[in-house]
């Protein structure tokens, strides 16, 4: 008898659990999982992360490590060459006085093959700060960039140095040296590193290896992608490069995985997440110089992929692929990433089959990280008090006017509720910090809300709008940047571009807002690429956007483009549309403006074009 209440009230317990909180073992799950790598990352030998990839080369010199277009390479192997970087690089003279060794900045100019590996861990062995600059910088950028993290040097691969020798004068007489992984010859002053590193020695042990006296110290830079101005040099610390050897861990991934990675290394997701996160789980990387959707699925089976890191562009380049055959006869079992869109999730899911997906949010410089552990379509994370012991953040109410948070009469920020969207921030405490920017103090304060809830404290301000729902998911909204005000109320982009793409004839669209003379605020514009054999309906796109989008967040103009531009890492390139604008005198594209009387999107020529600058036809 005893015994059969108890199992009832044990089955009641269970379905209580169920009903309430139904992600109960999920979240205590991810949280174990984070406390172990937290473990680790405390623990490991101690080091820096060089120190602690040559312990795991020396472990497992022949486990399987990079794959890339010149061969395999195992641990061992990738050890020796990081080692011969180190030894030809160690105490070399710099420009201006003095010698490579802790704490001086090197610039790294390399493309997605090993040797930007090799060049990343053997300046760190040295404890020198590489500063990971994009492959496609054009020479005010990189003279830039050079010049915002302070470096004394430039590290270059041979095939890169036509990028640096427009600016190699001025590189020169501000003191910075420059080596080329190459063997030359080079201009005067130019130094091949090819003839060192066949000299240097394969020999470094973990225990020569320099180690930081503070992990919260900068152990290297990488900048921000310069979307909305030249790019800032983010600091990156000891501790947070050795807590990503725990991420492919997080997400589910095991050693005998195969990940395929074709993002930038000079980006955090595709070194520190990729790269890093393997060494950390003992995976294989299989590192491609660039991504091609054509290309991917003959990639996964010829590689045996198994973990896919993804943005998501990239899926939703591979669903806008004709159909082939073979689709799903592959391994793939997770794709873990960023920026996936809940439509392309789902396209993916319907047409490539059962992948696990785990969307994930985080900022190189920021102190807040979000995952979807639970396969959740359009959360970017969870928002449950056992996900906030480990990784605490708050949303607070954000005025897209004033471009700020909204405080209350006592100078307090406003909590949001369920179902709101708010400003995504997160304390910046010993055990959340914030390391900031290199150069000026300004940069780094910019990003730091104080007394947010209380006098003293202090948060970092993504500048992200999330709306947290009463599930306890987050979802990404807009870029406070991104998001637009428009007849008194404020236009989220992404929930527009995600109703236009629904449309058949849409494969994808960017949506950002324009000065119209005459009016407050900005309209809505959409710059759109059909799907191959489609034409624009304007009455039909008229009547879809009517029946999904409220009156204020209908894009009032349209751009047809035969494909979107993107940056390097895959981000649409919405500040050089707003600033071209509506004006068919500067726009070569077709344009269309909604006519509210016609009830569809009509071409817009330079009559209607000059009656809507004179004010003669309202919007």
């Amino acid at each position: 008898m005893v015994l059969a209440a108890a199992a009832a009230a044990l089955a009641a317990l269970a379905l209580l659990q169920r009903l309430l909180w139904p992600h109960l073992w999920a979240d205590l799950a991810f949280a174990a999982r984070a406390a172990r790598c937290r473990r680790r990352a405390a623990g490991g030998g101690g080091g820096s992360l060089a120190a602690r990839f040559l312990r795991a080369a020396r472990a497992a010199p022949a486990r399987p490590f990079l794959r890339a277009a010149g061969g395999a390479v195992p641990l061992g192997a990738a050890a020796r060459r990081v080692a011969r970087v180190a030894n030809a690089l160690r105490r070399r003279p710099l420009r201006g006085g003095g010698e490579l060794g802790p704490g001086v900045a090197v610039g790294l100019l390399a493309g997605n093959e090993p040797r930007f590996v090799w060049g990343w861990l053997g300046l760190a062995a040295l404890g020198a700060r590489p500063a990971f600059l994009g492959t496609a910088l054009r020479p005010a950028a990189l003279r830039h960039c050079l010049r915002a993290c302070g470096a004394r040097a430039l590290l270059v691969t041979h095939d890169l140095f036509a990028a640096v020798e427009p600016i190699l004068p001025s590189l020169q007489q501000n003191g910075i040296t420059v080596w080329v992984l190459g063997a030359g010859p080079y201009p005067p002053g130019v130094v091949a590193l090819q003839p060192l590193l066949d000299q240097a020695s394969e020999e470094l042990a973990p225990e020569d290896v320099w180690a930081p006296e503070d992990m919260s110290d900068t152990c290297l830079y990488i900048f921000t992608s310069g979307t909305t101005g030249l790019p800032k040099a983010a600091r990156v610390s000891h501790l947070k490069s050795i807590m990503c050897l725990g991420f492919y861990e997080l997400v589910g991934a095991r050693s005998e995985d195969v990940v395929y990675v074709a993002l930038p290394l000079y980006h955090m997701a595709g070194s520190l997440l990729g790269v890093v996160g393997c060494i950390g789980i003992g995976a294989t990387c299989v590192l491609k110089q660039k991504f091609s959707a054509s290309q991917f699925w003959d990639d996964c089976c010829a590689e045996g992929v198994t973990v896919f890191q993804y943005i998501g562009e990239l899926c939703r380049y591979l669903v806008n692929q004709p159909q082939r055959q073979g689709e799903r006869e592959h391994r793939l079992r997770l794709a873990v990433g960023s920026g996936l869109r809940p439509d392309v999730w789902r396209a993916f899911l319907r047409r490539f089959g059962a992948v696990r997906i785990v969307e994930t949010y985080g900022m190189t410089e920021g102190n807040v990280t979000l995952f979807n552990y639970t396969g959740t379509p359009g959360a970017v994370g969870r928002s449950s008090f056992i996900y906030k012991l480990f990784s605490p953040f708050e949303l607070v109410r954000y005025d897209v006017a004033e471009g700020a948070p909204v405080r209350d009469a006592a100078g307090r920020c406003i909590r949001v509720r369920p179902g709101e969207t708010g400003l995504l921030i997160a304390p910046v405490t010993p055990r959340t910090p914030f390391l900031g920017y290199a150069g000026s103090r300004e940069l780094s304060e910019q990003k730091l809300l104080r007394g947010v809830f209380a006098d003293g404290d202090t948060y970092f301000s993504t500048g992200d709008l999330m709306e947290q729902d009463a599930a306890q998911f987050v979802r990404f909204r807009d870029r406070t940047g991104d998001t637009y005000r428009w007849k008194g109320e404020n236009v989220a982009t992404t929930e527009v571009a995600e109703a236009l793409v629904a449309h058949a004839a849409l494969q994808e669209a960017t949506v950002y807002g324009v000065s119209v003379p005459g009016h407050e605020g900005r309209a809505g514009m959409a710059a759109l690429v059909l799907r191959p054999g489609c034409r624009l309906d304007g009455a039909g796109l008229y009547r879809h956007v009517e029946e999904l989008l409220p009156p204020y967040a209908r894009p009032r103009f349209l751009r047809l483009q035969e494909r979107l531009e993107m940056t390097e890492t895959f981000k649409q390139q919405k500040v050089r549309l707003a600033q071209e604008g509506f004006n068919p005198a500067r726009v070569p594209d077709p344009l269309f403006l909604l006519d509210e009387a016609a009830k569809a999107y009509v071409p817009l020529g330079p009559a209607r074009w000059r009656d809507l600058i004179t004010g003669r036809l309202r919007i």
